[in-house]
């Protein structure tokens, strides 16, 4: 028997996976390397559009047309997707003066968007092309050209749209974060547009997912540990925030009752608690509060302002019901 391992072969699908993956992601490569010379004006064109940004394509074109609508639509630019054969049956009307549109053909001779073309002219607005052929009829109407850069197809044909499409996608997305970045898009806008999901939840702010001010469990330092024993099981939150003049001074719980076992009842609230707590601004991600519990292995947050006044109280089951984790 050899002792030799055998050789790690890839199949005859993993090979060509491997391929496809290396000459897609040459071709991204070398469009970073070389942006098209109109793309600083396409964004600023953009930045000015006072309508919406308006997408069309048709077939594999169309689909990706689609998806960057929807990208700029999420990261707050005002966009729409018109289908290129359905705009000269009545959806040119979608594309109103004021607008701007971006309109993709790898070859620039798709029939389907000469009528947008026209419309456009007509009603002064601008265009955005993106094409593989600088020399094409699309590439010449347009105000902004963006030229994809000569990349063989990913299929073994050479034909089907792969390489093209995906650098496509690829310059969408560069121009919607470029949009985004200089409009100055913050985490909460973002959150306008994505309130559902794993997502939104993790862009929730503190003060949606905290119990307010009537739900607190406070108790002051001077208060007897039988009543505020009380507190804490009526509360149902398993600790109870210690107050001295309205701030909060300090946090009981179950692991401070356990450490004062032996002369529990006899004590107050402000002997027993533990001082200067944990806790977390209202304005916050609620991704960092549940960070800090579980770095700091602990169950619930006090919620207080600058000056330490108690304004609510948030639970590791909040986070787990917003679906944080």
């Amino acid at each position: 028997m050899s002792d030799t391992a055998p050789e790690n072969r890839q199949s005859p699908a993993s090979e060509t996976a491997a391929r496809v993956l290396r000459i897609e992601g040459e071709a991204v490569l070398s469009l970073a390397d070389a942006l098209p010379e109109d793309f600083d004006a396409a964004v600023e064109a953009i930045l000015a559009t006072r309508g919406r940004v308006i997408l069309s394509g048709i077939g594999k074109s169309g689909h990706i047309a689609r998806k960057i609508s929807s990208t700029f639509a999420s990261t707050g630019t005002p966009s729409a997707f018109v289908h290129a054969a359905e705009a000269s049956h009545g959806d040119l009307g979608m594309v109103m003066p004021g607008d701007l549109a971006i309109l993709i053909s790898n070859s620039g001779e798709t029939a389907e968007l000469r009528d947008i073309v026209a419309h456009a002219a007509r009603f002064s607005i601008p265009i955005v092309a993106i094409s593989g052929n600088a020399g094409s009829t699309l590439m010449s109407a347009a105000d902004y050209r963006l030229t994809l850069p000569p990349a063989p197809e990913a299929c073994a044909l050479g034909m089907a749209p792969t390489t093209s499409t995906t650098l496509t996608l690829a310059l969408g997305d560069a121009l919607a974060v470029a949009v985004m970045e200089r409009r100055g898009f913050l985490p909460e806008q973002f959150r306008t547009f994505h309130p559902g999901g794993k997502l939104g939840a993790r862009l929730s702010k503190v003060a949606q997912l905290m119990h307010g001010v009537e739900a607190l469990p406070l108790v002051d330092v001077a208060r007897p540990m039988p009543e505020t024993l009380v507190v804490m099981s009526e509360k149902g939150f398993g600790i109870a925030g210690v107050t001295e003049g309205g701030r909060l001074v300090g946090v009981i719980s179950d692991g401070d009752l356990r450490r004062n076992m032996g002369h529990l009842m006899e004590r107050r609230a402000g002997e027993v608690a533990t001082r200067s707590p944990r806790v977390i601004a209202p304005d916050l991600l609620a991704a960092e509060a549940l960070a800090v519990m579980s770095e700091n292995k602990i169950t619930a947050l006090f919620v207080t302002d600058g000056e330490g006044t108690p304004l609510g109280i948030l639970h590791l089951h909040d986070c787990l019901r917003a679906g944080l984790v």
